[in-house]
């Protein structure tokens, strides 16, 4: 279940203001008549009170004519004054630039005097190292000639390009055709290597049927007669052991084919 409650405050009240404090009377109240006339007279009383007012007022206004007078007075004076400051101060500037100037062209003439000096000394100067220098360089340059001709500077053209140019291309050029000999002759003896390691092993595999061959043929003889069938299957083995002219025939080529593949090499070289 659900249930909706309010509630609502009191309005705010403005505070009262505060009331006047009265203090508590003390003592008896007490009355007295007083009638017209009795204690003040206008007339009589007000006179001394103008008369100061009156006198104040013309003191006070003579005094502030007093002062104006003097302050136009003061004024004149400031005028005076300030015309004479400033006639002063253009008489100061113009001593002053008239002072700038005079300044200024002495300091003018006297750099140019110092460049006429320092003139005058570099002219000297450069006419004593002139004579110097002639007498000195007239027995130099023939030694300084000397000198550098027995240094090489002074060479032929055709000799020099000969040595720098020629030269070292030739002996480049001998260095690479003998790398090529040598890589040739180095191809050439490992083919001749090759073809002796395999020559080598031909003449050892004859050699080795060769000896197999008469060792076969006692055992022949010894071994019972046969028939035909039975003969026939052993000859196709003796002709395999047999050696073969074609096989015999190719070593005897392999030197052959070393000597074209040298002489390839040798003319590549070349």
């Amino acid at each position: 279940e659900e249930a909706d409650v309010e509630c609502q405050t009191d309005a705010f009240l403005d505070r009262p203001p505060t009331p006047l404090f009265i203090p508590a009377k003390s003592g008896l109240d007490v009355e007295t008549q007083i009638y017209e006339g009795e204690l003040f007279d206008f007339d009589i009383e007000v006179k001394p009170i103008l008369e100061v007012l009156v006198g104040k007022t013309m003191e006070q206004a003579l005094l502030e004519v007093l002062e104006e007078e003097e302050l136009a007075s003061l004024r004149e004076q400031q005028r005076a004054f300030e015309e004479l400051r400033n006639a002063e101060l253009v008489e100061q500037q113009r001593l002053e630039e008239q002072e700038k100037r005079h300044r200024e062209e002495k300091e003018r003439r006297m750099t140019q005097q110092q460049k006429v000096i320092q003139q005058e000394q570099e002219t000297a100067t450069k006419i004593a190292a002139q004579a110097f220098a002639k007498s000195y360089l007239s027995d130099l340059i023939p030694s300084v000639f000397g000198i550098l001709s027995d240094y090489g500077y002074f060479y032929d053209r055709v000799e020099r390009d000969i040595e720098e140019g020629f030269m070292p291309w030739l002996l480049e050029s001998i260095d690479s055709n003998m790398s090529q000999q040598h890589l040739g002759r180095l191809v050439l003896d490992g083919l001749l290597r090759e073809v002796i390691r395999s020559r080598e092993q031909t003449f050892e595999s004859l050699s080795r049927q060769q000896t197999q061959v008469p060792e076969a043929i006692p055992e022949e003889e010894n071994a019972p007669e046969t028939t035909e069938d039975e003969n026939k299957p052993e000859e196709p083995q003796a002709e395999h052991d047999a050696p073969n002219p074609e096989d015999e025939d190719e070593p005897a080529g392999a030197p052959e084919e070393t000597e074209d593949a040298a002489d390839e090499v040798d003319g590549g070289t070349s």
